[in-house]
């Protein structure tokens, strides 16, 4: 037994739609491991049902295993909004939202987060950033710019393989736009931050 297994063991199972979700997410999409999957996905449940957001805001959606993991944990009423910018993804991705059990919890759109979130019109209290590396940082500023004070804001991948302390990755340009995002939010006054060492990397930040 790995020390993952032991993990995995002794925490809340992932659901049967879930599972059946993150395979299909690893047979026929490529970088399926792209996919939260089940610790980090009953994670995000569980701060979802701690901080108790009405609106969250997903930038990312890939095949939604995301979001549903943080519809699961939303009180009756509140609900997430998801952003995915590649329209090839929808036929795979819109189906697997619609006919899981929180579908009444998720608006999946097809759209560029950063122009089309603020015409929302809504202010939220809860974000996950998980879309282009490359783009973080202007995603982090609209995000911050429609969530309330006190509001929490999670970015996946903020160790991104450990390759923000590769040198041998200084060229490659979402490294760098995670190594911008991450020096960027250790400096801002705005926010308090910490870096949770989970998977990938996933930074739990709080608006002031």
């Amino acid at each position: 037994m790995t020390l993952d297994d032991y993990i995995l063991q002794h925490s809340d199972a992932e659901p049967e739609y879930l599972y059946r979700l993150w395979r299909a997410t690893n047979i026929h999409l490529l970088h399926g491991r792209m996919a939260s999957g089940h610790l980090q996905g009953r994670l995000l449940k569980m701060l979802v049902q701690m901080i108790r957001p009405k609106t969250i805001l997903e930038v990312g959606t890939f095949s939604g295993y995301s979001a549903l993991c943080m519809a699961e944990g939303l009180e009756e009423g509140g609900m997430v909004y998801t952003f995915e910018i590649n329209d090839e993804q929808e036929d795979f991705t819109r189906p697997w939202i619609e006919g899981s059990p929180v579908a009444d919890k998720v608006t999946f759109m097809i759209g560029d987060a950063i122009t089309e979130a603020p015409r929302l019109g809504i202010t939220f209290d809860m974000a996950f950033i998980d879309g282009d590396k490359r783009t973080y940082q202007e995603t982090y500023e609209m995000v911050l710019s429609i969530l309330k004070p006190g509001g929490f804001i999670l970015a996946d991948n903020t160790l991104w393989d450990g390759h923000v302390i590769d040198a041998a990755y200084g060229h490659d340009q979402q490294t760098q736009g995670i190594i911008r995002f991450n020096d960027f939010i250790a400096r801002d006054p705005r926010v308090e931050r910490v870096i949770v060492p989970l998977r990938d990397g996933l930074t739990l930040i709080r608006k002031r």
